[in-house]
């Protein structure tokens, strides 16, 4: 059901909150921000000739990681979302500045990413390359992609295919960030335009919904009971559950909030004042089975987001720094 986190966890990367740009995953952390849409030739058989069991080390990585942390789960998901929504799905999120060159994950808009989903891909990539015959043959990308499914699945959300093949990208600025990702207080108007600018549309902007700043018409007992659960001297480990239903779960929770006025940000809340687009927080508040069969199609579209091939982009070694 919907989650939120409160929160911030900063393993790898900045201490910020952190918001699941999954409408229904109800977890989010503490500083929120959100999420993001173009095209390439994926397969999913494209490691099958040089690393056949790429899915399955992926997946146990995560399983572990998700041990330590259950903030695993949305920061990778946000971290999948703001990677295809600047320059495609790259991996250029995950690059650090060095030099003159300023990355992408240090732009204002990435700087509530939470170190967790940097690690979780770290990890992951580590466990593939220790693989004899699948070093240095696995992608980045591919690897996150890999991940945000795995994630969402073990949370209780649905396994679906993943297309494979992208290539990590030879270039991130923060500059590039510029105007791409969602802000807090979007009007559906905007929301979808953005969307729209990567070939996503009203209802998968919906199904991949992120959060912002606290919607003026957020139900007021429903807020108090959100302030009273944050510490005074928070801790960056510290993660608050922002749907005390049902916290760790992927479900359909975050649509039935909104028919409460529990919406946490004003570009959650809008989905359900705007009767435009009521109707279908309505049927998925509903049918949880619709809802997890939109988000796969959406999510599907997503990935394929400017995806680098050939000569536009390589396999990094270390996720982390381009040319490697």
């Amino acid at each position: 059901m919907a989650r939120r986190v409160l929160h911030h966890n900063s393993s790898n990367h900045h201490p910020n909150n952190v918001t699941s740009p999954l409408l229904s995953l109800s977890l989010a952390l503490l500083c929120l921000l959100s999420a993001p849409a173009a095209s390439a030739q994926l397969t999913r058989t494209h490691y099958a000739g040089v690393c056949p069991n790429v899915e399955g080390i992926v997946r146990g990585a995560v399983q572990k990681k998700i041990q330590q942390t259950f903030v695993t789960i949305p920061a990778t998901i946000r971290l999948f979302f703001h990677d295809c929504f600047v320059q495609g799905c790259d991996a250029s999120v995950m690059v650090a500045s060095a030099g003159s060159n300023r990355a992408e994950k240090d732009h204002p808009d990435n700087l509530s990413l939470a170190g967790d989903g940097f690690d979780t891909v770290i990890k992951a990539k580590q466990a593939v390359d220790a693989v004899a015959g699948c070093r240095n043959k696995v992608s980045c990308a591919d690897i996150l992609a890999l991940a945000t499914r795995d994630v969402i699945a073990l949370s209780g959300g649905p396994s679906y295919p993943v297309e494979l093949g992208r290539l990590d990208g030879l270039r991130s600025t923060a500059g590039s960030v510029n105007g791409r990702l969602p802000q807090p207080n979007f009007s559906l108007a905007q929301l979808n335009s953005l969307f729209a600018a990567n070939g996503l549309s009203q209802s998968d902007m919906i199904a991949l919904s992120g959060g912002n700043p606290v919607d003026p018409t957020l139900n007021r007992a429903y807020a108090t009971q959100l302030q009273q659960m944050c510490p005074r001297n928070v801790d960056p480990r510290i993660a608050i559950n922002m749907d005390p239903i049902t916290p760790n779960t992927f479900d359909n929770t975050y649509f039935k909030n909104l028919q409460q006025g529990k919406g946490l940000f004003t570009s959650d809340q809008i989905l359900y004042t705007d009767l435009k687009s009521r109707p279908t927080v309505d049927a998925w508040a509903g049918n949880s089975v619709a809802f997890q069969q939109a988000f796969i199609t959406a999510i599907t579209k997503l990935g394929r987001v400017g995806v680098k091939t050939g000569r536009g982009g390589n396999i990094r070694t270390d996720c982390g720094v381009l040319g490697r």
